[in-house]
Order: structure tokens, then sequence, then C-alpha cells
């Protein structure tokens, strides 16, 4: 008999939805997104629980505290499970319609049948780090379009002066945010050995300044430590899906995309630079051309390799090395490499 009761947990901005199952009946409960409501929600297991399991979704920073408020608790294991893979099960239990209430039963039923993974949560340290990279790419993306704003005003003489002041003016106020943030994660990064380390590591690799190490650094943190390179890949979502039925079906190899989305966006400018500037990615990017690959394909298995020549620099401590990963590439480069020498 399994000695643990489950629970789902709907979140919202404003809003948790329970449902817990406990002795074969469904109970459901509403309870504020607050600190006050968190304690609610956990004096409302302790009352009708055993030993319970919490399923919720992983679904940004509403549900961040209340996730950590449960790991804490003694008799409590809380499930962060991936939104596509509960979507996929709400299809299979023919799930047909969409409400807040539905969806925590679903969970609890997920919760209840599938594979159970307890949530780890990553240290203080590493959450401050990712919520500042983060920040950072948000910055970002808003400062980019914001120059195409610029450019676009600058274009026309009919553009009021003010347009072009406020803008002008945004853009400096972007800027000095993004460097403080920075600033702020180089100070974290100088607290702990572990991570100044790694970050230097990421450094040496071409093409990878101080923004785009932390942004990378800012969400590798947050994988476990006992993780391999290929559960690194998943973790990323750029492992290959395949999709095969019999002789007669068979699609194009894909990536997942089941994983994180910000690292993955952090993969992407340093594969692009490392492309154009690195020559054992620039020669497996033109090998993959040469084999009838499309660009965004090649460039997202440079993004893998990337990815996989950082785990071994994380795990070995040792300078980044191209050549280490592409043996078979290293001897089509020695002869330039030579000649450039001489």
């Amino acid at each position: 008999m399994d000695k643990h009761d489950v629970a789902g947990v709907e979140i919202s901005a404003k809003v948790l939805v329970m449902a817990l199952k406990s002795h074969g009946q469904m109970r459901s409960a509403e309870f504020p997104n607050t600190a006050a409501g968190h304690n609610q929600l956990i004096r409302f297991l302790r009352r009708h629980s055993r030993p319970v399991r919490v399923c919720m979704e992983s679904t940004g920073l509403y549900g961040l505290d209340l996730a950590l408020a449960l790991q804490a608790q003694k008799g409590m294991e809380i499930m962060v499970a991936n939104p596509r893979s509960v979507r996929h099960f709400g299809a299979a239990m023919m799930k047909r319609s969409k409400t807040d209430p539905i969806d925590a039963k679903l969970l609890a039923e997920y919760a209840e049948r599938m594979p159970f993974h307890s949530w780890q949560p990553p240290s203080l340290l590493a959450r401050q780090l990712c919520a500042i990279a983060r920040a950072i790419h948000q910055l970002t993306e808003i400062n980019t379009m914001q120059k195409n704003q610029l450019h676009a005003a600058g274009s026309t003489v009919t553009t009021p002066k003010i347009v072009v002041q406020e803008l002008q003016r945004s853009l400096a106020h972007q800027k000095r945010a993004i460097e403080r943030l920075l600033k702020k994660a180089m100070h974290l990064l100088q607290s702990d050995p572990l991570l100044q380390r790694r970050f230097q590591l990421l450094l040496g690799i071409g093409g990878i300044k101080e923004l785009s190490a932390v942004q990378l650094l800012g969400e590798l943190v947050l994988i476990p430590a006992d993780c391999d390179v290929r559960q690194w890949v998943a973790y990323a979502g750029l492992d290959p899906r395949q999709y095969k039925s019999g002789e007669s079906v068979e699609r194009k190899v894909r990536i997942s995309k089941a994983g994180n989305r910000h690292l993955r966006r952090a993969l992407f400018m340093p594969a692009l630079v490392a492309v154009r500037h690195n020559p054992h990615f620039r020669a497996f990017y033109r090998e993959l051309l040469a084999k009838g690959k499309l660009k965004m394909v090649a460039l997202v298995a440079v993004m893998r390799k990337l990815l996989h020549g950082i785990y071994g620099i994380f795990k070995s401590q040792q300078p980044f090395d191209a050549g280490k990963l592409f043996p078979s590439l290293v001897l089509l480069l020695e002869p330039a490499t030579k000649k450039m020498a001489c």
C-alpha cells in the first residue's frame, strides 16, 4: 500500500488552487499566493493528509517560494514537473476542459501515476545569479528593440525631437542598469571560489565575454551537480527527438526543446561567434553544411558541442581546448596552422 498521499497545486500570480487526494478522496482548497497563504496551505496538508507528495508545474517565479516552503517541511516532498509532460499526460487522460481546479486535480493524478522525482532547490547564490542573468537578458532585449526604434525615428524629419531624446535617455538608463547588474553578478561570483573558477574557464572560450559568461553560468548553476553530459544536453532541450513509425512514416530529427530555453538562448551567440572565429567549430559547421544540413540545424549542433565542451572544462577544471571536441578535424587543421606559424 502506498504510504503517501498526493496533491497538485495550480499556481497563478495571486491564487494557489490545491487538490489533495487522501485515502481515496479528493479535497480542494484555495489559498492566496503569499507567505501567509503558503503557511495556510501547509497547515491544511498537515491536518488532512499523511506524508504527502506535492506536484506543481515549473512556471517561473510565482511558485518558487511555495516550493521552497514545502521542500523544507518534514513529511512533504515536492516535484516540479515539466509543463509539456503534464500537458501530454492530460491529453492521455482525455482531459478536455481546462480550469484551475481541473488542472490541480490533474497534477495530483500526475504525482500519483508518474515516477516521482523530488525537487532539490539550487543554493540561494545560484538562484540570485540566475535572477540577475535573466534580468540582464530582458534589459538587453528591450535595449535592442529601442535601438531599432531610435534608428527608425531618426530616419525621418517628422519625428519630434523629444521622441529621440526620450529614446536616448531610456537607452542610457538601460545601459547603466545592465552595468549595475553585471557588477553585482561579479560580486556574487567572488564569494564562491568554485563559481569564480568556472567563470574564468568560460572566459577562456573564444567569443565568450563577461556578459555571456554570466548568462551561461546563471543557467548552468541550476543543473544538479550529479548530472552527466547527456543530462546537460537534455536539460538544455538540445537532445534529438526522433519520429518514426513502421517503414513509411519518418520525420526529420529535431531537438526536443523540452528543457531550459534560457540556456539555449545563452548558448546561441557564443556558438555563432565560435562558427565565425574558431577554426575547429567553423570546420565542423561547414562539414555539416556540406552534408546538406540547414544552417540553423548545423548551428544547433555547434551549440550542443559547445555545451559538451563547457561540461568538460567544468569537470576537469582545465582550460578549453576545441581540438578535444573534434579529434577527427585536428589533422585537417594542422597544415593551415603550421603555414600560419611560418
